[in-house]
């Protein structure tokens, strides 16, 4: 009979819900969004859907911070007819996060308490390291570990499979990168090692690298349908629509993922210097403090990519990613003052009515303690 820990419940969660079973309340985990409902998996492996209560969607101050697939959850499970709510959210240990596409500025949560994150990908067309950097970075800020798939390797010489494992690993000395093929089954075993009970690994990657056809090896069987191959690329089209959890029959749990065709950030500084250390050691050494890294005099960057010792699309790669994270940084910033402003629009609003009825305490009360 599956229990709390096959699928992901440790000492830290029984902790954090102690007041949850106080009230009758039971723990599930979230195994599928459905817009409106959820799709919610119990110990003993029964399955509900479930709806959030109105608490926790007022709680909640950004979509981020509403239940995502991933996420444990406190169920208050009733008879009949009657819906089972979700009446809490218990807090990520680890959250893998981007950027939500478009001109939003607000965070996207790609799969919660994960601790593992593959990426897959292949050596040829989908190769692409700037991207990569950046599948690393938001890695890096979830906490998961980075592991790297190069796909499809039926299709490509050995060499240049070899060669785009190299440039990975290049990039991210923690990251343990495979070359595998899920066409015919090759090394996808090393997947297995990851999957102990109760660890979570999500699949992340561009449409068509094979993710529907990994996933279907770690379940033994065609789990996903997997469209029919493209003629001109010969790649499968990839059929994963929605997020999904599942539990493996061998062991481990596994968030699916539909494909990310753009990676846009959702990190901090901090993160970006770690996954960049080797140009920051560069800085560190430029005859000006203030140095911008372009024709400045003494840049040690610059050298260094004149020199041969730092790639130029490297160095391209971190300034890129250094200007979408400030853009985002000052985004946000707009919006948040945006908001303060409403906000203090309408504490004043409803001084100015308290003083026109005569009633006390109205500039205390909301100029005070509301800011």
């Amino acid at each position: 009979m599956m229990t709390l820990e096959d699928l992901g419940w440790n000492a830290a969660f029984e902790e954090e819900f102690a007041p949850y079973h106080a009230q009758g309340w039971k723990p599930a985990r979230l195994i599928r969004d459905n817009k409106i409902t959820y799709g919610a998996l119990l110990a003993g492996g029964d399955e509900l859907e479930v709806t959030m209560s109105g608490k926790v969607y007022h709680d909640a101050e950004t979509d981020a911070e509403l239940p995502a697939v991933g996420d444990w959850v406190a169920l208050e499970l009733t008879e009949g007819d009657g819906e089972t709510m979700i009446r809490a959210r218990l807090s990520r240990q680890t959250c893998l996060s981007r950027k939500a596409s478009g001109q939003s500025t607000e965070e996207q949560v790609i799969a919660a308490n994960v601790s593992v994150v593959v990426v897959v990908t292949d050596a040829g067309p989908d190769l692409n390291l700037r991207r990569m950097e950046r599948y690393f970075a938001l890695i890096g800020k979830s906490g998961a570990q980075p592991v790297v798939l190069v796909n499809k390797s039926d299709l490509f010489p050995k060499a240049k499979n070899e060669e785009a494992a190299e440039a990975i690993r290049a990039l991210n000395p923690a990251a343990e990168v495979y070359i595998t093929s899920a066409e015919k089954g090759t090394s996808l075993k090393v997947l297995r090692k990851y999957l102990k009970r109760g660890v979570s690994i999500t699949l992340v990657g561009s449409s068509g690298v094979g993710k529907s056809s990994v996933t279907n090896y770690l379940l033994g069987e065609d789990f996903q349908w997997t469209d029919e191959v493209n003629e001109i690329t010969g790649k499968g089209r990839h059929s994963t629509t929605a997020r999904e959890l599942i539990v493996l029959p061998g062991g481990g749990i596994l968030i699916d993922n539909p494909g990310i065709r753009e990676v846009h950030m959702w990190t901090d500084e901090t993160t970006l210097r770690e996954r960049f250390a080797d140009i920051e050691e560069l800085a560190g050494q430029c005859k000006f403090h203030d140095c911008k890294h372009g024709t400045d005099a003494g840049c040690a960057i610059q050298a260094a990519v004149a020199a041969g010792k730092l790639p130029a699309a490297r160095f391209e790669g971190f300034k890129k990613l250094e200007e979408e994270i400030e853009k985002l940084r000052a985004s946000r910033k707009k919006r948040q003052m945006t908001g303060d402003r409403h906000i203090r629009r309408a504490q004043q609003s409803k001084s100015r009515k308290y003083a026109e009825r005569g009633e006390p305490g109205s500039e205390y009360e909301f100029g005070r303690f509301r800011r």
